[in-house]
Formats: C-alpha cells, structure tokens, sequence
C-alpha cells in the first residue's frame, strides 16, 4: 500500500484513500465510500491521481441502447424532467443510465451542459465503476445500494468538485435496470444540504418503478391495492400481475412490504386466493361491471383489510368497459357512464398526464389551489371535476363559472351574489354567487385569465380573507373556499402587461398543470375508444371501420377533446347499421393526408395572406395554412431556438420523442440542416 502510494506522488486526497484503507474504513468518510474505495483498488487497480479516460459509445451503439430500453426511457425521461424542477437550485444535471453505468439521457441547464461534458458527463458516456472509480453511477451498480458520493468521496483527484445521488432502478422481478443520477457541481453546498435532494430521488426512482411496472404487465392482469384509500392508485400501492390462470408471475416492492413478505420468491407463482380471499373470476366479473370502483379485499392468512383497484389486460380496456377488433375494424361497447371522469382513467397511457394526475392526488386534500394550463377544449373543466371527486369534498358542490362566457356586467353578481333590491332587475330574494355555492366542495374559474381586473382584486380579498361580501350587503359571509382556475392564456404575459394581478397570480397558482393538447397526446387511441363508447347512446356497440379510426388518430383535432366529442356524437347519429365509415366523418378529417400536411386551401392566397410556400435557403418548402398550425410551426422554432437547435433537449422540454418532434418539422418545412444532438 505505501509503495503504490509512493509512486502516485503526494496527492492529499489519495492520503486521505489509503489513510482509511489501511484504518480498516475507520474515519469521517462514510463505510459503504471505503468499501468502494477497496474495490478500486483491489479489484480494479486504479491510481487516485491519474486522470481517468472516459469511454464514450459510438452513435449507433447507444442508439442500440436506447431503443432496447425504449419503454423504460420514455417513463424515465419525463420522470427526470420533473426531478430536475424540483432540484434545479442545486446547480444539477439529472441522469439515467443503464446497468452498465453508460448514461443514456439527461436533463441539465444549458448553461450547465458544456462544464458537464467536459468532466465527460455526457450521452453515451461509461461511468462504471472499474473505468472511473468512485462515482456516484459506477458504485450505486457496484454495491446494489442507492450512494452520495460527496466532493472527495470520489476515487480520482479529476472528480472531486463533484457531488453524485444515485438510486437504482429495478425490474418488476428485482433485476437492476439502471440507475437515476444527480450530479451537481456546486462546491459551496454541504453534505446535510443533500438529503432533502436524495429523498427526492428515491421518490422518483420509485415513480419510474411503478410506471414501469404497469407497462411491463400493460397486457396481464393486475391487482393494485393498499391498506390507506389515499394511498391506493399512486407510487406507494401494492401490485400483482396475474396470469390467465390467476397465478401471481410478479410483484412489486410495495406489495411484499404491504402483505409482510421478505422476498418476491414467497409470492410468485402462488394462486390468487391463496394471498387474499377472493378468487381471479370474482375480480375479474367487478372489474369489467365497474371497473374504476375500488373494492375491499381481505388477506387470506390474517384477515386484514385492504382497498383494491383491478387493471385488466390493455386490450380489454382501452375503451372502456371494452372493446374488440375484427378484419381491420374496431369495435367498442357502450359505456355506462360518462367520459374518463376519475384520475385513474384520465391518466392513461400520457406522461404528461400521468404526472398530473400523481400531482392531483398528492395535493388534493391540501390546502394548495391548483392552475391548470391548456388549449381550449383539452378538458381543463374535466380534470377539475376528477380532482373533486377524488378529494374529502366530492359530496359537496362542484360550482363552474366562465370568467370569459358572461358578460363583464354580471360576472360580479354571479361570482360575488346580491341581496334583495341591490340593483334593478334584482331577484326579490336575492342570490347566492358562485363563491358561496361552492363553500365546502369546490369552485372552478374557467379562462381566469379574462376576470376584469376590478374583481381580480376582490376576488383576492375573498382568498385571503375567506369571507365574501354580496352586494347590497353590509356582512361578509364565511367561505370554506378551495379554488381550482384554469386558463388557455399566458398569465406571465398578462401580468407583464398589466392586465392580470401578479398577487391574485401567485395566490391563485399554488402549482401549474398543463394538459396537453389531444395531438401531443400518447393515449390518443385510448381517448378515441373512450369518446366512441361514452357517447353511444344505445346498448349496441359500434363497429369502427379501419380506414375511418386510422383518419380519426391521423387528424390533428385543433379543437382538443372537445372537438372529438362532436365529431363522435355527430358520426353515430349519421352512421348506418352502426358502423362509422369514412363518409360519416367530417370533410376535413376524412380527407386528411397521411403524412400530416394539411392540404392547402383552393384559393391560392396572396403574397400579403401568408400562403402557402416559404423560401428558406434556395428551396421552396411548404408552411401550414391555417392560424393554429402557423402558431405552432412558430412555436417549434421558437423553442429550437432557445434550445440552441439542440433536437434532444427540445423534444424533452416540448413533451415529446424525438420522432415526433421530427415529423413535426418535417409537416411544418422546417429545415433540419441546423439540428444537432451535442
């Protein structure tokens, strides 16, 4: 040990490594950073000082990679996003690696990223342990074990200005699938500053398990379940994929801890009724009457009670309560109740959505108002109404009031109410406004964003205060408001402008949900199965014709869900022996190209009407005609712009895969030639 110390020269921090080697790990560094420090040693003959070479994979080798662990990756790149939000004061970059330590994707600042891949943090990058000693990555994989690898706890001089947080991912069966990584660079931070970060990253780590989980088993059985109701449908429930036979094939960590197993081998392979009393053709019969309800279930050996929610198999239940395909065509049942109006189902198979909903059920009983953000018709008024009737005030009032629908007279009256003889044309007996019908459920303010700011103010008031003041009145009434807004305008933009309150603003956004607009939408088929069985007004399910569902999943439905709803009501009244053919769809979606360019219009517009053709370099290349794909095809270069044409990172900050975002640009003609991935 002295003479390799010798001939590494006197570097202090490889004194501080062998000072606690030969200790035996006695010291200030924790044990599981010495054990690690052994190996490197040991087993992996690495020199301290040295400057360790970083492997870097080829293109088309992590391009293998990725599309290996395709579904894993898309599940961990939104994951990752909302991780890096929530710790971007720590100066950070999140990364997902596979289970050999080669980073496979991030999310950083962009002022951050050329100090990162300088320190070789970068796509396709090898940080094992073996190659790069010590390191947050490397020695999560080494040691099975989640690590903070603090500043010199790394192995080589080259990593010290560096702090890591890594948590492994596992498989549905407890196999490592690789490992969620923070590494920041801030040297001020302390090592306590890091324990509020490394709870979040096992947090996430278990959100990136859950998701993955259900998309392993997407087309098995599964039983989720919980002793707490609150606690049922989110990343701390119980899960059991079941096979045809009722047999358990997997399990997830929450459901040993929940039944009080040590190990999976206890579960797997069991029959259902030998874990809980109840039988698979017993779930299986409620699950497909009331699929969305939750049932109580009892533990076969102890008797304890639980709350239990049945997934059956993805193709049983896209379009809920069912469907079937038949030589191209597809059919779905009618439903028997109205469209996705719970959490569960309005999560689907979105990321976006997901996350919604997973923030919704965290803080629907808090005392936190929600903002929800999103195009007109994407089902803002929807979601609310999901959010309340998952919440301890689903059996009061759910009160909806358009801020943009009624006029600027009456709205104060309708938010505020009146008393007898407050005005002319008064109701004698006066009238309760929205914020006191709402007292003890919920009020919903749609397009808050067109409240006149002479409310905005008293509206303020109301929220501070919890008291409102009808007109003509001299006593304020009690309130007990809880306030879900939502708005398809940019607020920031308002309140730069002066025309929207930046203290309403604030009061008002407790936290910002966007729904995604139906075209970014992953779970389009799912939405288009569902519209088709909740608006079948009759017992007979409706048959699909191929050609027509695939023009329905081409269109882009500028008009969001909303426009889905009509376009579905308007074909089954016009449909015959209850199929929906081509000709019963609109002109406009039945005639939509395959490739997604929205045909010009036939009058040719002129210079001054923005036509059709845009000369970028010296080819001529097609723009969209119409106001909405014009707005987007300039919010993409916008964002290709901010993002410094960095094709990754805008996918990922735009909520899409690259793929799309590709055909995207291709619809749009925006050149590609400026694109790149580093």
């Amino acid at each position: 040990m002295a003479n390799q110390m010798g001939s590494m020269g006197p570097s202090t921090h490889a004194r501080h490594i062998f000072g606690a080697l030969s200790r035996g790990g006695a010291g200030a560094y924790p044990p599981a950073i010495v054990a690690s420090w052994g190996r490197c040693v040991r087993d992996h003959g690495l020199d301290p000082v040295s400057t360790p070479r970083v492997e870097v994979l080829e293109r088309r080798a992590l391009d293998e990679r990725r599309e290996q662990m395709r579904g894993l990756l898309e599940i961990a790149q939104s994951e990752c996003r909302s991780l890096y939000e929530q710790t971007a004061d720590y100066g950070c970059a999140v990364l997902f690696t596979d289970a050999e330590a080669v980073i496979l994707d991030y999310v950083c600042d962009p002022n951050l990223e050329t100090l990162l891949n300088r320190k070789g943090l970068m796509r396709g990058a090898l940080w094992s342990e073996y190659s790069q000693g010590t390191n947050g990555m490397g020695t999560c994989i080494a040691s099975g074990k989640l690590v903070t690898v603090y500043r010199d706890d790394h192995f080589h001089d080259a990593h010290v200005g560096l702090t890591c947080l890594s948590v492994p991912v596992r498989d549905p069966f407890g196999e490592l699938l690789g490992v969620l990584d923070m590494t920041s660079c801030n040297t001020r931070d302390s090592r306590q500053a890091y324990v509020h970060a490394m709870a979040l990253m096992k947090m996430t780590a278990g959100f990136i398990e859950h998701r993955n989980f259900q998309r392993h088993f997407r087309d098995a059985t599964l039983l989720r379940f919980h002793s707490r109701p609150e606690l049922l449908g989110i990343v701390n429930e119980g899960m059991l994929a079941l096979g045809e036979d009722g047999r358990i094939v997997a399990v997830n960590e929450n459901a040993l801890t929940q039944l009080c197993y040590a190990d999976r081998e206890q579960l797997v392979g069991r029959n259902l009724e030998e874990v809980f009393a109840i039988t698979p053709e017993v779930l299986a019969e409620r699950a497909a009457s009331q699929p969305y309800n939750i049932w109580p279930v009892f533990d076969a050996q102890y008797g304890r009670r639980y709350l239990a929610l049945m997934r059956r198999p993805e193709s049983h239940v896209r379009a809920r309560p069912g469907m079937a395909r038949s030589r191209g065509s597809v059919v779905v049942r009618p439903a028997t109740k109205g469209l996705c109006l719970d959490l569960n189902s309005l999560e689907g198979g979105d990321a976006q959505m997901s996350y919604n909903a997973r923030c919704a059920r965290r803080l629907v009983n808090k005392d936190v108002y929600m903002l929800l953000s999103g195009e007109t018709g994407a089902g803002k008024e929807v979601f609310a109404r999901a959010v309340h009737c998952a919440s301890e005030r689903a059996d009061r009032p759910f009160v909806a009031l358009n801020c943009a629908a009624i006029p600027e007279s009456l709205i104060e009256s309708e938010l505020f109410g009146y008393r007898s003889g407050a005005f002319t044309g008064a109701r004698r007996e006066g009238m309760r406004g929205s914020i006191q019908q709402s007292s003890g459920g919920t009020l919903f303010l749609n397009e808050i964003g067109d409240m006149p700011l002479t409310l905005q103010s008293r509206l303020l008031r109301v929220l501070e205060s919890k008291e409102v003041l009808p007109l003509g009145s001299q006593e304020p009434v009690a309130v007990d408001l809880h306030v879900i807004s939502a708005t398809n305008r940019d607020l920031h933009e308002l309140v730069a402008r002066g025309e929207f309150r930046e203290d309403l603003y604030y009061r008002l956004n407790g936290i910002t949900l966007e729904l995604p607009p139906l075209r970014a939408r992953a779970d389009l088929e799912a939405l288009l199965r569902c519209a088709l069985a909740s608006e079948n007004d009759t017992d007979v399910p409706i048959s699909v014709d191929g050609e027509a569902f695939r023009q329905l999943l081409r269109y882009p439905w500028p008009g969001n869900i909303r426009e889905l709803r009509n376009v579905i009501r308007s074909a089954l009244a016009l449909c015959d022996d209850h199929t929906i053919r081509l000709a019963d769809l609109p002109k406009a979606i039945a005639s939509y190209p395959p490739d997604g360019a929205a045909p010009c219009p036939a009058v040719a517009p002129s210079a001054a009407d923005s036509g059709c053709e845009e000369v970028v370099g010296q080819a001529v290349v097609p723009v969209p005609c119409s106001p909405l794909e014009r707005a987007e095809r300039e919010a993409l270069i916008k964002e290709l712009e901010a993002n410094r044409w960095n094709v990754t990172i805008t996918a990922e900050r735009l909520g899409m895969s690259r793929s799309t975002l590709y055909r995207r640009l291709k619809k749009y003609g925006i050149p590609v030639t400026q694109l790149h991935d580093t």
